[in-house]
């Protein structure tokens, strides 16, 4: 009888943590969020080999709010004086696709738009395989290739190191598709979920407000419809002191974002404590998204 109640326990265990995961997309997370800090600040311990003061400093014991903080105060510089980088811990990522789904929510994406995809890889060689989950934006590199054959200069690279799209000068001739190594920007077709239906859904409707302006997607010739998207690492909301919707929605805490000219920052600190990689560094493309393993 111990050991039925015993296998029960364990079991009741560890569906509360899959109940937790499946509450990220659900506003109730809040409070959920708060109990998992805890967790993953006993693992930064850890991971840094001291106190969670040499990570955050100044008395924080939230790492997000840390970020937040760190975020504000890289606003107050010039733009050219801070650059952002990401930084994503491949030991935390559960594969919930959580990040996916805030983000096609935060920028109101059409049916088969992604810019935060979780790619499931397969390390190894058989028998010896196991399983990774690599969330995917865009890299937004130093030296972007994409940049450089748009044929009327749509797409460039701000002062603050993240490449954008101007959506009222491109034309949607895809040059920038070909050529960007990572194959993460998509064109916008115009779909939307509700087609075939005798009437279009509410949803389909909502504007998004990348580079902090509405943008309806009423017809066929409003902007983005027709033109190249991609991830943006949220500019909309880093410009007014918020952290990207991927990072806040997280629930491992597997995502890091800050100044990386900032040598106080979270970022900054990860990205030169861990073992860190970044994706086809050998192409030059100088990515300021790292990974850590």
């Amino acid at each position: 009888m111990d050991n039925k109640k015993n296998d029960r326990r364990n079991f009741l265990s560890k569906l509360g943590v899959a109940v937790v995961a499946g509450a990220a997309l659900n506003p109730i997370i809040s409070n959920a969020s708060e109990l998992l800090m805890n967790n993953e600040e006993a693992v930064e311990i850890k991971d840094f080999k001291g106190s969670l003061e040499d990570l955050l400093g100044g008395g924080y014991t939230n790492i997000k709010l840390k970020m937040q903080d760190d975020l504000r105060r890289a606003l107050k510089k010039p733009m050219k004086d801070r650059k952002w980088g990401m930084a994503i811990d491949l030991r935390k990522c559960i594969g919930c696709n959580a990040c996916t789904v805030a983000c096609i929510a935060e920028n109101a994406l059409p049916p088969g738009m992604v810019y935060r995809p979780v790619i499931k890889e397969e390390i190894g060689t058989y028998p010896n395989v196991t399983k990774r989950n690599l969330p995917k934006p865009c890299m937004q590199c130093e030296e972007p290739p994409c940049t450089d054959v748009c044929p009327v200069s749509a797409t460039w690279k701000r002062e603050d190191g993240i490449v954008v799209i101007d959506y009222e000068v491109c034309i949607g001739c895809r040059y920038c598709m070909t050529a960007c190594p990572y194959e993460h920007r998509m064109f916008d077709f115009g779909e939307k979920y509700s087609d075939g239906l005798p009437f279009v859904a509410e949803y389909d409707n909502r504007p998004s407000f990348e580079y902090g302006k509405e943008w309806g997607r009423k017809d066929k010739h409003s902007s983005p419809i027709g033109n190249v998207r991609k991830c943006t690492f949220c500019t909309h909301r880093i410009d007014e002191g918020l952290l990207p919707q991927c990072l806040t929605t997280c629930i491992g805490g597997a995502n890091y974002f800050g100044d990386l000219n900032d040598p106080e920052s979270v970022i900054t600190k990860v990205i030169n404590k861990l073992n860190v990689f970044r994706l086809k560094e050998e192409l030059g493309t100088e990515p300021k998204v790292f990974y850590i393993t």
